[in-house]
């Protein structure tokens, strides 16, 4: 009896044993259930595990503002030299030292904008300066408040008669800007303009070379001033060209690719001067172009062949997710004088230097728009200054 309790006892045993080996064979078998599992490190309690999900920051908002940019012509603060500051009709006789004169009777348009641009095409110095140019303009370098009791911002400086009396007049012309505070740019440069509201302007001003009495901007430097000014952070380009030929009422071929060329390298608005007249004005590829703005306080001639001239606002958007574009425009028709030829000053003295709003809807009014939206025709064009000569020569 004993010996078979002894026998049961060890297969008892021995059937335990098994139990337990093939248990542990299991756990270590490959592809099993029961595989081990890997050691992963604890998660702070400050830092949500990656399982779980956290709701993403909110995208910064711009705040959605609307700009108004005004842009005037050609401010030529100075009676020719053959002419002189003591004549009865020149520009001199009329300011005196009212330097509000000018801009008097469109003051408020530049009170309430943001930002003034206009061609300054005189030299300012007080110094007596010799000129071989026929046509040169010397202002009092006190004239430079002219601009600041009319709200000028900016005045770009790259035109044609900034050096009539050589390199020592222009020098003269930017310390008067800088003594009165008048931002500015030359020939060539590019400036970056920060405005309240948290935009930065950028401004490229050039002035042409002469070819047959038509000033040529090159094309190249243009478009890469504005690739320039979009690398430094510019929210808004412009640029300022002196460009064409005097008295012509539409652009040529090579100004407008010129132009397109700009506007599709990254320019919002093409500023052209130099014609002495206005020319149309061209929506492209979401900028703005005004081929030519005309005159505006221009002490150039006592009785300008062309009197129109027209005061531009430019409406500039940014949206909330912080872009820009343009968002229309104003043109505000304008006689240069405030005795304009209708009303009888038909001789050689009805420019008071005095820019002066039309009447809206009247003959004048209405010509100047024929002459921005392309469907005036003139009688003639370019300007024969041989009376001139004859005259003061």
């Amino acid at each position: 009896m004993k010996r078979v309790l002894s026998i049961v006892l060890l297969l008892v045993l021995f059937l335990g044993l098994g139990i337990l080996v093939k248990d542990r064979m299991d756990l270590l078998s490959p592809g099993s259930a029961a595989e081990p599992r890997q050691t992963v490190p604890a998660q702070s309690s400050a830092v949500p595990a990656a399982s779980e999900t956290a709701e993403a920051p909110a995208a910064p908002t711009a705040e959605e503002r609307d700009f108004v940019f005004s842009l005037v012509g050609d401010c030529t603060l100075a009676s020719p030299q053959f002419i002189g500051p003591t004549e009865g009709r020149s520009i001199e006789h009329h300011i005196q030292d009212d330097y509000a004169y000018p801009f008097a009777n469109t003051k408020e348009f530049f009170e309430n904008d943001d930002w003034t641009l206009a061609n300054l095409e005189c030299v300012l110095s007080d110094v007596r300066l010799s000129s071989i140019e026929q046509f040169s303009f010397r202002a009092p370098s006190a004239y430079a408040e002219i601009l600041n009791e009319g709200g000028v911002d900016f005045v770009t400086t790259a035109n044609n008669h900034l050096e009539d009396f050589g390199t020592a007049g222009a020098e003269f012309t930017y310390m008067a800007l800088d003594e009165h505070g008048i931002p500015y740019g030359k020939d060539g440069e590019c400036k970056l303009i920060p405005l309240d509201g948290d935009l930065t302007l950028g401004v490229y001003c050039a002035t042409g070379t002469y070819n047959g009495g038509f000033l040529e901007i090159d094309s190249d430097a243009a478009v890469a001033a504005v690739q320039q000014l979009r690398a430094d952070g510019a929210d808004y380009v412009i640029c300022a060209l002196h460009w064409g030929k005097e008295l012509v009422y539409s652009p040529r071929d090579d100004q407008v690719d010129i132009a397109h060329r700009c506007i599709d390298a990254g320019a919002d608005l093409i500023y052209g001067a130099h014609s002495h007249c206005l020319q149309p004005i061209e929506e492209y590829n979401g900028g703005l172009i005004l081929y030519s703005v005309g005159n505006w306080v221009f002490g150039g001639s006592t009785a300008p062949s062309d009197q129109d001239t027209a005061l531009f606002q430019i409406h500039v958007k940014r949206e909330s997710d912080g872009s820009i574009h343009n968002d229309g425009y104003t043109a505000i028709p304008c006689c240069v004088s405030g005795r304009p030829v209708k009303d009888g000053y038909t001789g050689d003295n009805y420019n008071d230097y005095q820019p002066t709003l039309y009447e809206e809807g009247s003959e004048d009014y209405n010509r100047v728009l024929a002459k921005l939206d392309g469907s005036f025709v003139p009688d003639s064009e370019g300007r024969d200054y041989s009376d001139v000569y004859a005259q003061y020569g």
